[in-house]
């Protein structure tokens, strides 16, 4: 690798782990795991284009996503863990901040996308027991997206968790079959319409309309 890209690469990188913007004061949350800056494009711009349809279609209006609050879990890439075990002190910290953050504006929407976002969070709201990343599986998340959305309460804030890919990589390739194709796409209308569906159930209680 040439010196030129590899600075490239690591610009890039640093700026994923300094990433963080919007406003804290907005309803909805989105944290990342700073490896995986790429979430954003690759699974929350979709379930965000089903959720402005289903939201336009039922209340003519649309959500402002300019100002919703996007931060990285951790600011360091190379604190991520990746057992249940090694958590290192530096990850405490930022549980700790993140708790302070959530206390002091009560976010309402906290989506998490992947293993380590999910547990980040976990720890946080102190949830037991605690597990390691490795346990969310995508089943595992699937299933705790659904409890999320029946235990849906305006009141707080809910903790959603989505998967981080859906097709291996990312990406939509040439010999990628259909059924892979169509399962994403499935995945995206899915928990779009079911986010969109809260929304809209809690729509007076949300300051997040297009004026």
């Amino acid at each position: 690798m040439s010196n030129f890209t590899l600075n490239n690469y690591s610009t890039s990188v640093n700026t994923a782990m300094k990433m963080e913007s919007g406003e804290r004061s907005y309803p909805i949350w989105l944290l990342l795991n700073p490896k995986y800056p790429a979430v954003r494009h690759d699974i929350w711009t979709p379930i965000l284009d089903e959720i402005q349809d289903k939201v336009y279609r039922k209340l003519h209006t649309r959500i402002d996503t300019q100002n919703i609050f996007v931060k990285n879990a951790v600011s360091d890439i190379g604190i991520v863990p990746n057992t249940l075990n090694w958590w290192a002190a530096e990850v405490a910290k930022e549980i700790e901040m993140f708790r302070e953050s959530v206390l002091e504006y009560q976010p309402k929407i906290l989506i998490t996308f992947g293993a380590f976002p999910y547990e980040f969070v976990r720890r946080v709201f102190e949830v037991k027991p605690q597990k390691g990343p490795k346990y969310w599986s995508t089943s595992n998340l699937r299933e705790e997206f659904e409890h999320s959305i029946a235990d849906f309460d305006i009141s707080r804030t809910n903790r959603i968790p989505l998967l981080r890919r859906v097709i291996t990589n990312g990406k939509f390739i040439e010999d990628r079959n259909y059924s892979s194709r169509k399962d994403s796409e499935n995945y995206f209308h899915d928990v779009g319409k079911k986010i969109a569906e809260k929304i809209i159930e809690n729509k007076d209680n949300l300051k997040i309309w297009i004026e």
